[in-house]
């Protein structure tokens, strides 16, 4: 039997078709538009997603040549705090999805947090105020479609994230679709009590969103209902995380002190606290690992990343500096060192350690000397520093020193960033034989449900180790790095004015 994936992710959508051996069979992927209305905006066509959805479904499954009876069950893994508002009748997105990314919400913010600063729901949510989330994204949209609150109240209109609305299509839409999400998106909201695991009151009134918009809160590994309407007709979807989450469990980091970092649109550091709720002092976040079926949850700190990936695609996208991605580790190996240069990659202000909205992307270092061989390694640079901060943020709160850095995601196939990367933390940074880690983890939740595999022990046993990079670098060169990487956060900061 299989386990499909479907990953919906930031840029793109993917099915993926897994054997009971946890091998990748069979991809179906298609890229949606990224919209950009102003500056800070990002949004999402939300029907392009679910066709997009449908679409790579069947590809997947023509490509490995079987059908819905060769499937035990589906797993549902997304791009956690983007915002979409539908018609619960008609199942039409009332305005586009607004991204993770999006800073549109920043007024609305500090509104709230002017009465006990960004950390005035930490207690109950593990979130400190920000656009990241979802709770702001989904007032907007009220406070902004004409006749959208009236609507809201009158029980017309639902909310989710895009697992809930994968599910929903999925399972029929209109036509009884289950409006529901696990307890790793509802954790990323801004509206989730981190220990009853529900929406709470106090929250929905600060934000002004009803309670009839939001999903049923699940665990991450059952069968949420039967699909209807693919070609995976009667299959049971069968589990939910959100995406960091699922590479985690697919990285088998399912106990206390284990974690995994991902490397894609942004970068992601998550370290499982066990069923204890660790509240960070050092800008981390608090939120949910994953909860299986009948068990208590596990809680995990995250250091969230904004930019790390789409600073390769805005070097590709807005600078033309290379025709593929994939060229960015060329070009860095065309020079010796940065040349001096330091880009600190702002675009949406600075989220963990720092959470300042008032930052703005900076290359800063530039001489004459300065060419794109610079601006390319420096790129790839600051994903790894930005990388050590949370790291060592991780540190402080736990007082516990990781020995590796287990990695997945798509810029681990960069062998030059590896490389830096372990020379930055000063540990091995390990790389798994299935990279795949976040569709990986859906298929593991979802097989567990469905008795595909009996219990973590047997998927742990699965992970296999790929390559392993060791530090090559002084620890005093690491410092002096580390402390001119400081100086370029430095110059990027209070650089957007309350006007």
């Amino acid at each position: 039997m299989h386990i499909v994936a479907i990953d919906q992710g930031t840029s793109s959508t993917r099915a993926i078709v897994f054997d009971a051996d946890g091998a990748i069979i069979a991809t179906g992927q298609r890229e949606h538009e990224q919209i950009f209305p102003r500056a800070g905006w990002v949004e999402h066509d939300a029907a392009e997603i679910w066709s997009n959805t449908a679409a790579v479904i069947d590809e997947a499954l023509d490509a490995a040549g079987i059908t819905a009876s060769d499937v035990a069950g589906i797993g549902i893994t997304n791009q956690r705090e983007t915002a979409i508002v539908w018609d619960r009748a008609t199942g039409e997105p009332i305005h586009n999805a607004i991204v993770w990314q999006d800073t549109r919400t920043q007024t609305k913010i500090d509104e709230l947090a002017a009465d006990g600063g960004i950390r005035r729901f930490a207690a109950t949510t593990g979130l400190p105020l920000a656009t990241y989330f979802s709770a702001s994204k989904i007032a907007w949209i009220l406070d902004n479609v004409d006749g959208a609150r009236e609507r809201a109240a009158n029980g017309e209109l639902l909310f989710g994230t895009p697992d809930t609305w994968v599910l929903w299509n999925l399972t029929g839409g209109p036509d009884g679709g289950v409006h529901a999400t696990d307890v790793t998106n509802a954790s990323r909201t801004l509206l989730m009590d981190l220990r009853s695991l529900d929406w709470d009151d106090e929250l929905l009134a600060a934000f002004d969103v009803p309670r009839s918009m939001l999903p049923e809160i699940r665990p991450s590994s059952e069968v949420y209902g039967e699909a209807k309407g693919t070609a995976l007709d009667g299959t049971p979807i069968a589990a939910i995380l959100g995406d960091q989450q699922a590479a985690t469990f697919g990285q088998a980091a399912f106990e206390r002190g284990e974690s995994k970092n991902t490397y894609g649109t942004g970068n992601f550091l998550i370290v499982n606290t066990g069923e204890e709720i660790v509240d960070s002092e050092n800008g981390l976040v608090t939120t949910v690992a994953y909860q299986l079926a009948g068990e208590a949850p596990r809680y995990a700190l995250e250091g969230s990343i904004a930019v790390t990936g789409s600073l390769i695609q805005w070097l590709r996208d807005n600078l033309g500096l290379f025709d593929e991605a994939a060229d960015v580790e060329r070009l860095a190996l065309s020079v010796d060192d940065n040349g001096g240069v330091f880009i600190v990659p702002a675009f949406s202000g600075l989220f963990a350690p720092h959470w300042r909205p008032d930052a703005r992307g900076a290359i800063l270092g530039l001489t004459r000397f300065a060419n794109k061989g610079h601006i390319a390694r420096a790129a790839l640079e600051a994903v790894a520093f930005q990388t050590r901060e949370v790291l060592d943020a991780v540190g402080a709160d736990t007082r516990v020193d990781l020995d590796e850095l287990r990695v997945d995601g798509g810029m681990v196939a960069n062998d030059t960033l590896m490389q830096f990367q372990a020379d930055i933390l000063g540990i091995p940074v390990v790389r798994p034989a299935v990279i795949e880690t976040t569709a990986l983890g859906a298929a593991y939740a979802a097989g567990l449900a469905v008795g595909l595999w009996a219990d973590r022990d047997e998927l742990r046993a699965m992970w296999c180790e790929d390559t392993r990079w060791t530090p090559g670098t002084s620890d005093a060169d690491r410092e002096k790095l580390m402390a001119r990487w400081g100086k370029a956060v430095s110059r990027t900061l209070d650089w957007v004015d309350e006007d």
